[in-house]
């Protein structure tokens, strides 16, 4: 038997009509059915039906009246938010942030949760149910409504093995089979990426990225990485583990510079950078505490700083440039983003002088939680889509 909803049939067309008034009130917020028939073309009684299926279904609501002149107010709808939302979260080797995305985009509260000082505490089940009932209570929504997460770590998941890989920070989580554990006891849809990749989806979104052809985001803190931006696709590679340019080994030509480093991580990764922090007086418990004062520190000490740690980026972002040739290099991570367009333009001219690449070289604008902004962007268009197949289901 052919289904009510094979295409060209009043049940096809009917869905196709929901779906298309459901995505303008997403786009443009709160519309009046008249608004709605002039945004799509509709009949101003189609639209009128389309509105009365989708508020009976408890998909949109009566959000205010609108005065038109002469005459009764109209009516003015919106898109119930609590209906599908997402968690984002964002684990690092000391805490877990986590934010709720809803199908509006609007920003809610970052909450941010200690992890446990014993790796025989933790377990993934139990790190990502907090920080999903967290979210949900800081920015007032129900944990039953949540249908997907996605999670930033500081390592890679395998596609095709489902294995987790480069993650010294995640003691307790299974190293095999974590997106299918976690979907199997969350009962949700699981997204595991690098943090790198969702810090270039936040750069794509709202940074530096907006409407360029593409570009790499070299992200600098404890760990080192790179995330290729080609056209609005990120090349993940095809075990998860593009961009892991810290255990490249250091060129010859940078050996100068460090003697005793092995690799880029030796060379420009957290460590490194703290060493180099401390030889300039700047002081502090971590990488963060230092980088914090740093971004208070005199004119005179950061462009010392800066003037030994540019080279160093330099080298590190050669290989991509030889490999990939990208316009932009984003420096991104909290060394990029203490180092601000000051270091950013040093790199770019250290790059321009010492290789034949020329690359435009700029600074992150995404600001706080780039990793969770990017995972929150992400589950936006997520969550939109399942409830717009919830349209779907409606009519079948």
């Amino acid at each position: 038997m052919a289904s009510k909803n094979a295409q060209g049939t009043p049940g096809w067309l009917g869905a196709v009509n929901d779906r298309t008034a459901m995505t303008l009130l997403l786009d443009h917020g709160v519309l009046t059915r008249n608004r709605i028939g002039e945004l799509s073309g509709l009949s101003k009684p189609t639209a009128a039906q389309i509105v009365s299926r989708l508020e009976e279904a408890g998909l949109i609501y009566e959000a205010t009246q609108i005065s038109g002149g002469r005459g009764p107010n109209a009516a003015a709808y919106s898109v119930h938010t609590d209906r599908a939302i997402g968690v984002a979260v964002d684990i690092t080797a000391t805490a877990i942030n986590a934010t709720v995305a809803d199908v509006s985009g609007a920003e809610h509260p970052v909450v941010t949760l200690s992890v446990p000082r014993s790796g025989g505490e933790r377990s993934a089940l139990g790190d990502i149910r907090s920080a999903i009932d967290a979210a949900c209570a800081v920015a007032g929504f129900e944990p039953s409504a949540v249908r997907s997460v996605l999670i930033g770590v500081q390592g890679a998941v395998d596609p095709r093995t489902d294995e987790l890989s480069f993650a010294e920070s995640l003691p307790g989580w299974p190293r095999r089979g974590l997106r299918a554990h976690l979907e199997e006891h969350l009962g949700l849809t699981v997204g595991i990426d690098n943090d790198a990749n969702l810090a270039a989806i936040a750069e794509r979104t709202r940074g530096a990225g907006v409407d360029s052809p593409g570009f790499a985001l070299l992200w600098m803190g404890n760990g080192l990485g790179v995330s290729i931006d080609q056209n609005g696709a990120l090349l993940r590679g095809a075990a998860g583990g593009a961009g892991e340019i810290g255990y490249l080994p250091v060129p010859v030509t940078a050996a100068a510079i460090d003697p005793a480093a092995n690799d880029l991580q030796d060379l420009m990764g957290g460590p490194a950078v703290s060493r180099l922090l401390r030889t300039h007086g700047v002081q502090g418990r971590t990488l963060g505490d230092r980088l914090d004062r740093l971004v208070t520190a005199t004119s005179a000490v950061r462009s010392a700083v800066f003037a030994e740690l540019a080279p160093r980026i330099a080298h590190g972002a050669l290989p991509v440039l030889a490999v990939l040739d990208p316009g932009t290099i984003v420096l991104g991570g909290p060394i990029g983003t203490a180092g601000g367009s000051q270091l950013a333009e040093l790199v770019r001219t250290h790059i321009r002088r010492s290789s034949r690449w020329s690359p435009d070289v700029v600074a992150t604008t995404v600001g706080a939680h780039p990793v969770l902004r990017g995972a929150h962007d992400a589950l936006v268009a997520d969550v939109r889509t399942s409830l717009l197949d919830d349209i779907t289901a409606l009519s079948a």
